[in-house]
């Protein structure tokens, strides 16, 4: 490690919570150790806030800061002094921002999309970058497991009742199980899965490590599996990885089960369960009908090079794909 993934590391098991996307040993992994850091520090050296990110090479030719693959948020995260007021907070966010912002590398592009508890981004606005905003989609009180299901829209729980009489739920550290159904769906859609089994594995075998990750299966009498979800979680909330279904068996409401059982299991230990939403109308459609609640966050982004806008539509690095 260098010296500033060192330094990051040590602020991340010094302070009360981070993200699990935004954990040092989660970033290493996703980039491939190519990662880098710049801080906010007080005049004794107590670290104020800091802004991990991945550079890297696009054409051979343009570097860029963009979203690590199979992460949903990364960008600036503060140690607030206790007891801070609003307006002294604001403007703590911003002096903090602002000395993040002057660190960083010189790039031709840079997009991170921020946590949605990190609603300012006027420093990097004031410094001549834009904003789009994006929306995941969070069930919070999960202790309430009766309200959590009444607020279930109809088919989800027509679902949930009729996959009960067809399927189990198991949980497993079968991660090549699991990897083969996750690709199923993508080749429904005619698309190629965006990780490798190597990917998954590595990430797999780190949170198994560290107690934060669990993979549901639903299965049959048979030993059929209809659908398999994977869910990792901090000490805040739970977050839906990723899933996949036959789809011979795709009506039988195996994954509608699978949310619901990983829900009542994460409550134990966390208060909010992230399904991570998604642009995708298919997809928001799905999560929005377990009665959760939409939560906007900052994507942000700048073109430091007048030949890129452009071309971002063709490679993607707008949309942090």
């Amino acid at each position: 490690m260098t010296e500033n993934q060192k330094l990051y590391k040590s602020f991340c098991e010094s302070i009360d919570y981070i993200p699990v996307f935004l954990e040092w040993w989660w970033i290493d992994i996703v980039t491939n150790g190519a990662w880098d850091v710049v801080f906010s520090t007080t005049k004794d050296g107590r670290t104020r806030g800091v802004l991990a990110f991945y550079v890297t090479k696009e054409v051979k030719v343009f570097s860029i800061i963009k979203m690590p693959k199979q992460t949903q948020v990364t960008g600036c995260w503060f140690a607030y002094p206790k007891g801070q007021k609003l307006t002294s907070k604001l403007s703590f966010e911003k002096e903090v921002m602002t000395e993040l912002i002057e660190q960083l590398p010189n790039v031709d592009y840079f997009m991170q999309r921020f946590h949605y508890s990190v609603s300012n981004w006027l420093p990097f606005y004031w410094k001549g970058y834009k904003q789009t905003t994006q929306y995941t989609y969070v069930l919070d009180n999960l202790q309430n497991h009766d309200e959590i299901f009444s607020n279930f829209r109809s088919n989800i729980k027509t679902d949930i009742k009729k996959a009960t009489k067809v399927v189990k739920v198991i949980s497993s550290d079968d991660i090549e199980k699991f990897y083969n159904i996750n690709k199923l769906t993508f080749q429904r859609q005619n698309a190629q899965i965006p990780y490798t089994f190597g990917f998954i594995k590595q990430l797999h075998e780190e949170l198994k490590v560290r107690g934060q990750g669990k993979i549901y299966f639903a299965i049959d009498e048979e030993e059929n599996i209809h659908a398999a979800i994977y869910i990792i979680w901090d000490k805040q909330s739970a977050y839906y990885m990723w899933g996949g279904s036959d789809p011979e068996f795709r009506n039988s409401g195996a994954t509608s089960l699978l949310m619901w059982k990983a829900i009542q299991e994460c409550s134990s230990f966390v208060n909010k369960f992230d399904f991570e939403g998604s642009m995708i109308e298919s997809v928001e459609r799905f999560v929005r009908s377990f009665g959760t609640k939409q939560i906007p966050y900052n994507k942000i982004y700048k073109f430091n090079n007048k030949f890129l806008e452009p071309l971002h539509l063709l490679r993607g690095w707008k949309n942090g794909n």
